[in-house]
């Protein structure tokens, strides 16, 4: 099973440079322009510096965002912005947020996890990654050898033992604290009672995980390892079975703790410029059973509270921008799921995510797109979708894709498939700059 272990993690120096709040970031793949802005003025060693360094006009191989990183990362540890605990510690993490007027609370564990490649062990993906952010990483772990951000993993726990022994390790000890952009508050307990932490640990051994987010970092951090396994074999040193490239820092919650929450990942799609209804209606019509919803914000509104209330996978809607229709749709039979993803199991086929792409994008508008193909971006909120159909410079079509469910990522990656990529979303995410793990 899963081999989790405490570690002595390098953590900010707070009398150096002042309150939590001001030196962590979210993750690099979810931070805009404007927010690293922001994350570069709020403080020196705001942790943006490390995870999204600005890129320059002026880059080249000896100067760039990597080497930027790693000579600011030297820096802070040079000058003790950063200290490394004097003990292995499990550091208990707790997150309060609020979705749709309910006030949520997860609560999980940092740790170090050894890395397993897909297939060989009891760490299953749940989703597709794709090339590009994967090269990027890479490049960042190479220049740091440092996980800056942990990887996001679920193990099952039906009785909540691991989370009641973290209630047990956490007691009333003060957190540190951190409230971000969103108003997230996020809560950090070193946890180095070695009792407990062996308990936990103990117990994790028995248990699958599951990777929730940081799909491409953890392939990343795979291929960092045979690079530097690679390397050291040809200078005579293998490593050694607990070296520390074997390892990922990993967040981990519980798949049964309430405040899992599981949002949507809407389309925006470029790539068939002036599609109208109409002409939409058409060509969906042959696997879709069509409702029109009305035009504007109130018609996409009204169309996701109907996707909400059935429940279903297999109906999504469509926003034409050209003429701000929306369309309710139907998948009409499974059958068309078997013809257009024959290698799948029946649980993925009746993903809405995969109907979206297989059906609806893959085999009736791509045939219709432009010379550049069909081009997604993707939203979580309903209100990110409403501001791009109104906008000039919108997408040409969007579409509300249904969220998948913590029994479907489990069963899914349990049966070693994946999703297609961005089929699902953990709010919130989980804040880099609480810990660092050293991959030297």
């Amino acid at each position: 099973m899963a081999e989790v272990q405490p570690f002595r993690g390098y953590r900010y120096n707070l009398a150096q440079v002042g309150a939590l709040e001001d030196v962590v970031a979210p993750p690099y793949d979810v931070i805009d322009a404007d927010l690293q802005d922001e994350l570069y003025a709020k403080n020196p060693a705001n942790v943006v510096r490390l995870i999204l360094n600005r890129e320059s006009p002026a880059d080249h191989a000896d100067d760039n965002r990597y080497t930027r990183s790693a000579a600011f990362l030297r820096e802070w540890l040079a000058n003790d912005l950063l200290v490394q605990d004097s003990q292995r510690c499990l550091y208990a993490v707790e997150q309060c947020f609020e979705v749709d007027g309910r006030m949520l609370t997860r609560k999980g564990f940092l740790a170090r996890v050894k890395l397993e490649p897909f297939g060989q062990g009891k760490i299953f993906p749940h989703e597709e990654t794709l090339a590009g952010p994967k090269a990027d990483r890479l490049k960042l772990f190479r220049a740091t050898a440092m996980n800056l951000s942990p990887v996001f993993g679920l193990y099952p726990d039906p009785t909540s033992a691991v989370p009641k022994l973290l209630d047990q390790a956490v007691g009333r000890a003060l957190p540190l604290q951190a409230t971000d952009h969103l108003g997230v508050v996020s809560r950090l307990w070193p946890v180095h009672d070695h009792q407990l932490v062996s308990q936990i640990t103990a117990l994790m051994a028995q248990k699958p995980v599951y990777l929730a987010d940081g799909h491409h970092r953890y392939e990343t951090a795979l291929k960092y390892l045979t690079e530097r396994d690679e390397q050291a074999t040809m200078e005579g040193r293998p490593l050694e079975p607990e070296a520390a490239p074997r390892y990922i820092m990993m967040f981990l919650v519980a798949m049964s703790d309430p405040g899992l929450e599981i949002q949507p990942t809407h389309r925006l799609i470029r790539g068939l410029p002036g599609l109208t209804s109409g002409q939409l209606a058409e060509l969906l019509a042959p696997a879709f059973e069509l409702t029109g919803m009305g035009q504007g914000e109130t018609a996409c509104q009204e169309a996701w509270e109907e996707m909400e209330m059935g429940g279903g996978q297999d109906t999504l809607a469509f926003g034409t921008r050209a003429d701000g229709q929306w369309l309710l749709a139907k998948l009409k039979d499974p059958a068309l799921m078997e013809a257009a993803a024959p290698g799948k199991s029946d649980d993925w086929r009746e993903l809405g995510v995969a109907i979206l792409h297989e059906v609806a994008l893959n085999s009736l508008l791509r045939p219709h797109a432009g010379p550049d193909g069909l081009r997604c971006a993707y939203v979580h909120q309903i209100r990110e979708v409403i501001d791009d159909q109104s906008s000039a410079q919108g997408s040409d079509l969007a579409a509300l894709v249904p969220p998948a469910t913590m029994g479907m990522v489990a069963m899914i990656a349990g049966g070693g498939e994946k999703m297609p990529p961005k089929s699902t979303y953990f709010y919130p995410k989980i804040l880099s700059g609480l810990v660092f793990n050293p991959l030297r």
